[in-house]
């Protein structure tokens, strides 16, 4: 598939994330492979946060929850996701919820996200894709490196972005879930994040801090005692395509159960759809418009 068609495709997959039917201090290297500090207590907290996504390798494994908010039209909006991450292969599988319609009934089927390096899965997609078929798309095409456009941020994405951490502050110690847990509240910058990147998400994370309104990300990160990751939120901004203004989206991602089974088989190239798919018009910082466009599919 030729550079164009990626672009089309890029903007296609917005219409199936957040946008579906809504209308609308410190420098030095990221620390891997540095001695560790004690996690027990707030040390230094960049450093720490350089460490986090290293520290998720070390766990293998978890289940995810994950959650998108943004507010259109005055209204605020939330789409929810659960399933697991293999963090050493950097698997995850997703099943995402989209809005319910203004009467409360289900507007949407839940999509089935397959996360892999450099590539997106959907199922369920709609709008002519057929129901065993699944959608793929290059999240380096993807104006915002697939942070927010799959309505669900990657979580080992999400953790690099604190590769970029620039300045962060300890706020204090808390539980969540039960489990002691370090807060932690910072900036990143997606450019920096995207150097010190692992190769999975060096393209993403630098198309990210080119297609944002801002290569800056707020965040409030919450470490356990062994510096995994137990929540994380992250506040991006981009432009809407139509409108012109800036809409901030709030990513937030929970983990737990470290060290499970986890299983994620891709599909085969038989089972990808490389057809063409209907957009529903509602733009996006991809800047994608009505009709119909090339839905990227293929191995």
């Amino acid at each position: 598939m030729d550079r164009r068609q990626h672009r089309r495709a890029g903007s296609t997959v917005l219409a199936v994330g957040i946008l579906l039917g809504l209308g609308t201090g410190a420098t030095g290297c990221s620390g891997r492979g540095a001695a560790a500090e004690d996690v027990k207590g707030p040390g230094d907290p960049v450093g720490t946060l350089h460490r986090a996504a290293d520290a998720l390798r070390a766990a293998g494994s978890s289940k995810a929850g994950t959650s998108m908010e943004m507010a259109t039209g005055g209204t605020r909006v939330t789409i929810r996701g659960r399933g697991v991450y293999d963090y050493r292969h950097r698997l995850g599988r997703l099943t995402v919820m989209l809005p319910e319609d203004p009467t409360g009934a289900s507007e949407h089927r839940p999509i089935t996200e397959l996360l892999t390096p450099g590539a997106l899965y959907m199922k369920n997609r709609g709008a002519g894709v057929p129901a065993d078929k699944w959608v793929r798309v290059e999240t380096a095409t993807l104006s915002d490196g697939n942070l927010v456009t799959g309505g669900a941020t990657d979580p080992y994405a999400a953790a690099e972005v604190l590769r970029g951490t620039r300045e962060a502050t300890f706020v204090g110690r808390t539980v969540l879930a039960g489990t002691p847990v370090r807060h932690y509240r910072g900036t990143a910058d997606l450019s920096r994040a995207a150097r010190y990147a692992s190769a999975g998400n060096k393209a993403s994370l630098a198309a990210a801090a080119k297609g944002f309104a801002t290569a800056l990300v707020p965040f409030d990160a919450y470490l356990d005692d062994q510096g995994r990751i137990r929540k994380l939120r992250q506040r991006f901004s981009f432009v809407n395509g139509r409108q012109k203004a800036t809409v901030a989206v709030a990513s937030t991602l929970l983990l737990f159960e470290f060290g499970i089974p986890v299983d994620v088989r891709l599909p085969a190239p038989a089972d990808i759809y490389a057809g063409r798919i209907a957009e529903d018009g509602t733009g996006g910082n991809g800047g994608g418009g009505s009709g119909s466009r090339d839905s990227g599919g293929g191995a």
